[in-house]
């Protein structure tokens, strides 16, 4: 959704105002991405060196203690299990004993994800909830919902849970728990031979990808890049992976329609920037990717990605990227001010604590984000 950036009245955001901001300022990506021509903006040689990352790793390269942040982080007292009820000692015991950190850093194996994955705080399903009793912080403001990983994406496996269920991973963005049966681990021939491979850009998600055989793999989604075997006038060939009883894994050839990818980064002009827009603009807001939905900084992530640019997961860290203009301490006009003679469309980010926007441009003189 397309909205505009209102003075700060300390009066409640109503549905009233929401509902005029769809029907008062125009939804079509293309209305601000006219005339925008830069060509190639990204540097395919970084961008892959950065999705790629892990696999080129000897160990784990994140400290234990800030792999373990969030056994800090949430305690008994302030944390709420899935029926609204303060969670006890014995759950977080139960938690840290199963995490099985004396293993940390242990396999350092290289790996690849099956399917869309939720990478978890802890090893559990169970959500880890606020107080409910306030706005925005029950459900389904899971806490342990971290992020997602899009499939068949690179990962560095650190150790096991001691039930096994569970292993830690290093992706290129993010760390965490996700369950062991979403992997398969890779022989370092498979990872070389991936990575020197022309790489093909998903540019529309939610595409069945069919093995072979026609045997569902996993949906498409924007952000994800595979191997290219080769490529007729239709359909491109790529390098797709699944795993069999054996546990081992499969290389398949997944045929794929040039309408959902491209070979290469994107120009970053009018009629790309739009066609990434408007598929991402079908997902819903989903806390850290819950759902296989898209939170704040996942979807600029998302975004920018098919035009190889490689952003870091989360918001703040985002914020730190590129150019930065402070506007901490300027007064609410000169705010306004200095965004509308200084932003780029789509091309600048807004940041404020804990959530990030891309600025669109300007409508009826507001600012669009």
């Amino acid at each position: 959704m397309l909205v505009g950036c209102v003075a700060n009245k300390s009066v409640p955001i109503v549905e009233k105002e929401y509902v005029s901001d769809m029907v008062d300022i125009p939804q079509n990506p293309v209305f601000y991405a006219k005339g925008i021509d830069k060509g190639e903006i990204g540097t395919l040689d970084e961008y892959e060196h950065r999705y790629f990352r892990v696999w080129n790793l000897d160990k784990v390269d994140i400290e234990l203690k800030d792999a373990m942040w969030a056994y800090d982080a949430f305690v008994v007292g302030s944390s709420y299990g899935e029926n609204l009820q303060l969670l006890q000692q014995d759950f977080f015991d139960s938690i840290i004993d199963n995490s099985n950190f004396d293993a940390y850093g242990t396999l350092n194996e290289k790996a690849i994800t099956l399917t869309l994955v939720n990478v978890r705080a802890f090893p559990t399903d169970k959500p880890l909830l606020r107080d409910p009793n306030k706005a925005g912080e029950g459900f389904p403001f899971d806490y342990l919902q971290n992020t997602t990983i899009a499939p068949n994406k690179p990962l560095l496996l650190s150790h096991y849970s001691k039930d096994k269920a569970w292993v830690f991973v290093l992706s290129s963005f993010a760390s965490g728990w996700v369950k062991a049966n979403s992997v398969a681990v890779l022989d370092k021939q498979y990872t070389d031979v991936w990575q020197k491979a022309e790489q093909v850009f998903i540019t529309k998600g939610g595409v069945p990808i069919y093995d072979e055989e026609g045997t569902f793999l996993f949906y498409s989604r924007i952000g994800m890049m595979l191997a290219l075997i080769n490529e007729d006038a239709q359909n491109y060939t790529v390098l797709t992976i699944a795993k069999s009883t054996s546990k081992k894994p499969i290389y398949i050839q997944s045929k794929i329609s040039k309408f959902i990818a491209h070979k290469g980064i994107l120009a970053f002009n009018e009629t790309n920037i739009t066609a990434i827009l408007d598929d991402l603009m079908k997902t819903n807001y989903g806390w850290g990717g819950i759902y296989g939905q898209r939170d704040c900084s996942s979807t600029l992530r998302d975004f920018y990605a098919p035009f190889g640019l490689w952003l870091p997961r989360n918001s703040y860290q985002q914020s730190r990227i590129g150019e930065k203009v402070m506007l901490s301490g300027l007064k609410e006009e000169e705010i306004v001010t200095t965004i509308k003679q200084n932003a780029v469309a789509f091309e600048t980010l807004l940041y404020k604590q804990g959530h990030i926007v891309i600025y669109a441009g300007i409508y009826n003189d507001k600012i669009i984000v």
